[in-house]
């Protein structure tokens, strides 16, 4: 499996809503770039309790969502332009029911581990103008993913990013981020447990996954 990333995205903490500040504004960057365990080089997150870190160095949403959204949301000039939804990596062809958590991909001389969904908050009706986007995302599944880095290097807009190793096949991005955040989901006590299981994903959703299975 191997995919072009047509745009590699950045951005600072800017003002948001009101004195809020927020990174999601990202632009796409020219050349090669340095991946760091922190994230990209020149990347930066606002809010260093739930965004950020290891775990979430690296965001990926699908381009292949934006046409279904721009529908939804009768157009919106976000959708026109990059990184809409705050993702680094932008790119077609590759979506949530196409990863699985713990997949390895090879991004220009970097090695990127798929660790977790994203989990969708307010910032993105309030950087759209709009309600029900979150609502939108929890049954739809269209909630994106975040790397953490296992092999620091450099990528480009225009790299391959191509898959290398497989080793939660079952456990699609949509079929964890459905069990724990779908309000319609069904999961047993025992796909939970498998959840809970799956040592590459985060702690904060395996930690979730076993408190639903024992709750």
């Amino acid at each position: 499996m191997s995919v072009v990333i047509t745009a590699v995205c950045i951005g600072l903490p800017r003002p948001f809503n009101g004195a809020e500040l927020s990174a999601i504004d990202k632009r796409p960057v020219a050349g090669p770039v340095a991946i760091r365990s922190f994230g990209i080089e020149g990347d930066m997150v606002a809010d260093t309790k739930h965004h950020g870190g290891p775990d979430m160095a690296v965001h990926h949403y699908a381009s292949d969502h934006y046409a279904a959204w721009d529908d939804w949301l009768g157009g919106h000039a976000l959708l026109h332009g990059p990184a809409a939804f705050g993702e680094n990596l932008m790119s077609t062809g590759l979506a949530e029911s196409d990863v699985c958590i713990g997949d390895r991909f090879r991004f220009g001389s970097a090695l990127l581990e798929v660790s977790q969904p994203r989990q969708p908050c307010w910032k993105i009706e309030h950087r759209f103008g709009h309600k029900g986007m979150v609502k939108r995302i929890l049954a739809g599944h269209m909630c994106g993913w975040y790397y953490r880095v296992i092999e620091e290097g450099e990528a480009e807009a225009g790299d391959a990013l191509e898959l290398v190793e497989r080793v939660h096949d079952s456990w699609s991005v949509t079929r964890v981020f459905a069990a724990l955040y779908d309000p319609n989901s069904e999961a047993t006590g025992a796909e939970l447990g498998e959840i809970a299981a799956l040592d590459r994903l985060t702690d904060q959703w395996r930690d979730k996954a076993g408190k639903r299975r024992n709750g």
